[in-house]
């Protein structure tokens, strides 16, 4: 069981990811921290902590399935959740490496949608659909119209997407 950001972290490494992964952990982890932040603001309830620890693990089967980091492919998803269960993480963590994927498929937390968003925002991807879904659960948590946050959350979106160029540059060195 792991109750850390940086437990989770120990465990990916010992598990055997790549620097590559770990790179892509890190700037991914960017994306996610700004999300998180704008979450503080608005006084969104979340567990950051889970996030931080998703944003970690959430690939972690790429570590049986390298080819995915740098090529399409979703045999990563089932594997990692699987090796993390065996590993005894809990099956809400776990489930992060299918949904931050399958997010369209899935009932998701704002935990995990959160991750799905930082996971595509990081190397300058919008995605409609996924952004109002977050967008809608924040308004939802907060008993509020999907416009009176939809500035702030659209802004931030397109502030991390826009520098998304810079850490799919900075992907390359890890």
């Amino acid at each position: 069981m792991i109750a850390s950001e940086k437990e989770a972290l120990c465990l990916v490494k010992d598990m055997g990811a790549s620097e590559h992964l770990l790179n892509h952990v890190r700037l991914v982890g960017e994306a996610a921290q700004m999300l998180l932040h704008q979450c503080e603001k608005l006084n969104v309830p979340i567990d950051s902590e889970f996030v931080k620890m998703a944003v970690v693990i959430h690939d972690a089967g790429k570590i049986v399935h390298p080819h995915e980091i740098s090529a399409p492919g979703s045999n990563h998803e089932p594997a990692g959740e699987k090796m993390l269960l065996e590993k005894g993480i809990s099956p809400t963590l776990a489930r992060c490496c299918l949904s931050h994927a399958r997010w369209q498929d899935m009932e998701c937390s704002l935990e995990e949608l959160i991750l799905a968003v930082a996971d595509t925002l990081w190397k300058g991807k919008r995605i409609d659909s996924l952004e109002l879904r977050v967008i809608d659960h924040i308004a939802g948590s907060l008993k509020k119209d999907r416009w009176d946050v939809f500035p702030a959350l659209d802004s931030l979106f397109e502030a991390i997407a826009n520098d998304g160029d810079n850490r799919l540059s900075r992907s390359k060195g890890g």
